[in-house]
């Protein structure tokens, strides 16, 4: 099944999307919210996924037309958004983009950072950014949105506690990283707010691309109009979603709603590409001697989305342009996020 939630208030307004990503049809009368259909799964699966089926056979009642542009991200705000770097191939090469070694240790044990998670952007939202010296960058990720799991689950025990899966665009300003990290307290100004793709969905819905708790299709990002990569997703992930859960619960539990991030997709094979102009920039300098890319600039655009076999877009797309923030259309913004305003 899809879901995705209509730009409607803080939380959105929960809505179910067809397989093939035209028509869609309001589930309010199930739950409200895709926050409530975490709460209460067991009790609204079955009911979301009658309609999912009657969307498909063309016999819902009152459906229209879906428009991503009318999308919130999934969850529009996460109780938690943990995200991982789970591509170890991908943290190498930055980390030498940034002068620092890396130790063996995160070949065996994950790196997880939380997050923002109180206003996520939507799919086709701007980035926007006071300062583009600071070095904008996207990275094109997979995460997963799970139910309660209790502390001490091991991978083992994860199936059936991931209940939707959705693409990431997880900003970060490049130039702010190094600074923050020295001070040995993690990632905070230099990782703003987050987009996730318009639609999420259930694992069942991805058929044999699912399975060891990664997601095997290629990642297709691209940057002003240019194809940027497509790394396969399933390949090099040196850790799977349900380390990662192992990792996240060994001392507290998770809450329905959580999402976890894969980290930038890479692949060892760089003829496909990039999902982040970081790593571009290592490879060129270890290519060429210095980076070649420059970092996102007012007015960049970069596109996320994920095809399956037959080139039909699986989640939507992420689609986002950079522009300069503009602290008198703040105000704006916020109120745009608040009850009654869609």
């Amino acid at each position: 099944m899809k879901l995705a939630s209509l730009n409607h208030g803080r939380d959105g307004q929960l809505i179910v999307v067809s397989h093939d990503l035209t028509q869609a049809a309001h589930a309010h009368d199930i739950a409200p919210t895709l926050q409530f259909a975490l709460d209460n799964w067991v009790q609204v699966e079955a009911d979301l996924a009658h309609l999912y089926r009657n969307l498909n056979d063309g016999i819902a009642e009152h459906t229209f037309a879906f428009n991503p542009a009318h999308c919130a991200s999934p969850l529009p705000r996460a109780y938690q958004w943990a995200d991982g770097s789970a591509y170890v191939n991908h943290v190498e090469l930055v980390r030498k983009a940034r002068g620092a070694d890396m130790p063996e240790s995160f070949w065996t044990d994950p790196l997880i950072y939380q997050g923002m998670s109180d206003a996520f952007l939507c799919p086709t939202d701007p980035i926007s950014i006071p300062d583009a010296s600071w070095g904008i960058d996207f990275e094109g990720e997979i995460a997963i949105i799970t139910d309660d799991i209790a502390m001490g689950t091991r991978t083992e025990e994860v199936h059936g506690h991931i209940k939707l899966i959705m693409l990431v665009n997880d900003v970060s300003l490049r130039n702010l990283i190094p600074a923050e990290l020295g001070k040995g307290f993690g990632f905070f100004q230099s990782k703003p707010a987050s987009s996730f793709s318009p639609v999420a969905v259930t694992p069942d819905e991805l058929g044999e691309n699912w399975h060891d708790f990664k997601l095997h299709r290629p990642l297709t990002v691209h940057h002003n109009d240019q194809l940027f990569g497509e790394p396969d997703a399933g390949i090099d992930m040196t850790f799977n979603f349900a380390e990662l859960i192992q990792h996240i619960a060994k001392s507290r539990p998770i809450s329905a709603g959580s999402i976890i991030g894969s980290g930038t997709v890479s692949n060892k094979d760089r003829s496909k590409g990039s999902c982040c102009i970081a790593e571009r920039r290592m490879i060129e300098t270890l290519e060429q001697g210095q980076p070649q890319t420059p970092f996102m600039q007012f007015g960049d655009t970069v596109r996320i989305e994920m095809f399956d076999q037959d080139g039909h877009s699986i989640f939507g797309a992420i689609e986002q342009q950079v522009v300069k923030y503009q602290h008198e259309y703040a105000q704006n913004d916020l109120n745009r996020h608040q009850p009654g305003h869609h």
